[in-house]
């Protein structure tokens, strides 16, 4: 067989790889060349121009500005600002203080008492209620006594029988000491009757003494009043079970009252028994004899118990308040300043505001106090204060040391230093 060549329209394989290869060498010289559609750079003339516009207009906004600058240069505040008002006082030393002190105590009754039956049984009757007013000696409640009543009876039946044995036996002793005289008996006969006598007297007493006891139970039996007072409490009614010993009733002596009054030993030495003091109440003033004191102090109160004697009970009521008003004097130099004038301060002290006098003008200064002694919306205190200073009273938040202001005397120092 003869094998013939097959000839294709196109190139061969080695001419088809050159071809390729100088395909590829354009396409590599092509991206190494500029793109003729890329934009081109500014020039110098565009930047010169951009740099002349910036200059013309900050040279505007400086003509702006200087134009609108006063010629006299920049404002600078030259005055002071105003001083503030402040209301004062004139301050009035005083060499001691006068205290007018009040002490507090309670109206109690002398004597007080729980009243009820030394025994036990059914109360009967109850004449007594809240509020009464009794006197001494009227009877408030009983006890069914009939039982009791029945063997006082046969207790006294007893007395009578043996009294009447012992004038049996007395007159046997009569008749034998007869006999014995004429020599009838023996003197033993004689006193056997005497020892029978005897016996019949020891019963007498023995039921004497069971009827005193029964009459003295009876009497128990009844509930009276020990003294003339108000009955405040009412513990059983009628038909109920009282037990022994237990409260019936609690009266309250209203002819005999005291005041009990804790007081400061110093204040309770000044004190002179058996002298009349005044007690104010919300009820009426009454005189009142100071009886005693105690003399010992209170660990919790740390005062002396003083104990007054009403002397007209009937113008106060039991557990009404009464005040003792006591005036003393003490050696200590101070003033008396608002309240509204004082700044708290450290370590228990106080700050006082003055207005001193300085360069002309006013300057607030401050000045550390001390509180002796505070009633109300005063006080009086003792520390770095001159006669005369002008303190400020008012308005103390608003002001700093070394402050300028301008004082005014208020309303409020008259009121201090009247006081």
């Amino acid at each position: 067989m003869i094998f013939m060549p097959i000839l294709s329209s196109g190139a061969s394989k080695p001419e088809r790889k050159g071809r390729v290869r100088a395909q590829e060498g354009k396409l590599t010289m092509s991206d190494h060349q500029p793109s003729a559609s890329r934009e081109t750079r500014p020039g110098l003339l565009k930047g010169l121009l951009f740099l002349g516009v910036i200059a013309v207009s900050v040279a505007f906004l400086a003509a702006f500005v200087l134009s609108q600058r006063s010629a006299e240069g920049p404002l600078v505040v030259e005055e002071a600002p105003a001083p503030l008002s402040v209301d004062v006082m004139q301050a009035e030393l005083k060499s001691a203080l006068d205290l007018e002190e009040k002490f507090s105590g309670l109206v109690r009754a002398r004597r007080s008492s729980d009243l009820g039956f030394s025994g036990g049984g059914r109360i009967a009757d109850v004449t007594a209620d809240v509020g009464d007013r009794v006197r001494a000696g009227q009877t408030l409640a009983v006890l069914d006594t009939r039982a009791l009543r029945s063997q006082l009876a046969s207790a006294e039946a007893q007395v009578a029988e043996a009294q009447a044995s012992h004038k049996l036996a007395m007159s046997t002793v009569e008749r034998q000491q007869t006999l014995l005289e004429k020599g009838h008996v023996a003197q033993q006969r004689v006193d056997e009757a005497a020892a029978q006598a005897s016996t019949a007297q020891a019963r007498i007493d023995a039921a004497k003494a069971q009827a005193e006891s029964l009459r003295v139970q009876i009497d128990l039996a009844r509930i009276t009043a020990p003294y003339a007072g108000v009955i405040t409490e009412r513990m059983y009614d009628e038909g109920a079970i009282a037990s022994p010993s237990a409260p019936v009733f609690k009266l309250v002596e209203t002819g005999a009252l005291e005041a009990r009054i804790g007081l400061p030993s110093a204040v309770a030495s000044e004190l002179e028994a058996g002298r009349i003091y005044t007690l104010r109440s919300e009820q009426a003033d009454v005189g009142a004899r100071l009886r005693n004191v105690t003399g010992v102090i209170e660990a919790g109160q740390r005062t002396v118990t003083s104990t007054f004697d009403i002397i007209e009970p009937e113008n106060v009521s039991v557990g009404a308040v009464v005040r003792l008003q006591m005036s003393r004097q003490v050696q200590e130099p101070g003033l008396w300043v608002p309240v509204s004038a004082l700044s708290e301060g450290q370590r228990g002290l106080w700050s006082l505001y003055i207005a001193k006098r300085e360069d002309n003008g006013w300057r607030v200064r401050p000045g550390l106090v001390e509180i002796v002694q505070n009633e109300g919306d005063r006080a009086y205190v003792r520390g770095a204060v001159s006669e005369g200073d002008r303190i400020i009273i008012d308005g103390l938040q608003r002001i700093t040391p070394g402050q300028s202001v301008s004082p005014r005397f208020g309303e409020t120092a008259e009121t201090a230093n009247g006081g």
